[in-house]
């Protein structure tokens, strides 16, 4: 059974993920913060949640993850010419960047005569950006002060979680989250507190 393209289970991982975080963020003082945002990519789950539980934050998608669209997209214009889609990416990335997206938009849609056998992957693309247009102003954001990547948090779980996925190793959804939870107090040094507090 699939409700908006995901199974239900995925639909109610993602609405338990979405109270979770809503949990977290409010106990690490969401209601004192100056500016909200959530960051995240281009996907349709991420934004439901945001609007359901941080309808008043700044939403922004990574731009990391919007410059991955026209990179794909230029490799479906020009399959066999890599100067080619470089030069392509150049140009439209300076609208992505600059918060333009309707100017992108716009040079997206006008492919769609010039390369008929892309039309469908032009057409997809050209509705991605649209979607999240107002999630695009990165020139704005910039302006701000407000990050524009996700790069930094991915880091950081790669950091947390990377001694998880070693060669052999398969973990229980409980034991994971027990080492997550050990490696978190021992990066943010507060290992021997954690212990003292369980000895207590």
């Amino acid at each position: 059974m699939t409700e908006g393209g995901h199974t239900a289970r995925q639909c109610r991982c993602c609405e338990e993920f979405g109270r979770r975080l809503y949990a977290e963020a409010w106990r690490r003082g969401w209601a004192r913060a100056d500016k909200k945002v959530v960051l995240g990519d281009g996907s349709e789950w991420i934004w439901n949640q945001a609007a359901l539980h941080f309808p008043d934050a700044t939403h922004i998608v990574d731009l990391y993850h919007s410059r991955e669209h026209l990179g794909t997209l230029a490799a479906k214009l020009y399959p066999q010419d890599e100067p080619a889609q470089k030069r392509w990416v150049i140009v439209e990335k300076d609208k992505l960047d600059d918060g333009k997206i309707e100017d992108l938009v716009a040079s997206l849609r006008a492919l769609e005569t010039s390369h008929p056998g892309s039309a469908k992957d032009i057409e997809t693309e050209a509705n991605y950006f649209e979607g999240n247009k107002e999630r695009m102003r990165y020139a704005k954001f910039r302006q701000q002060g407000l990050f524009v990547g996700s790069g930094v948090i991915e880091a950081g779980c790669k950091t947390v979680i990377g001694r998880l996925k070693r060669s052999g190793m398969f973990w229980t959804v409980r034991g994971a989250n027990a080492i997550i939870a050990l490696r978190c107090c021992q990066l943010s040094g507060n290992f021997e507190d954690y212990w003292e507090a369980r000895r207590a």
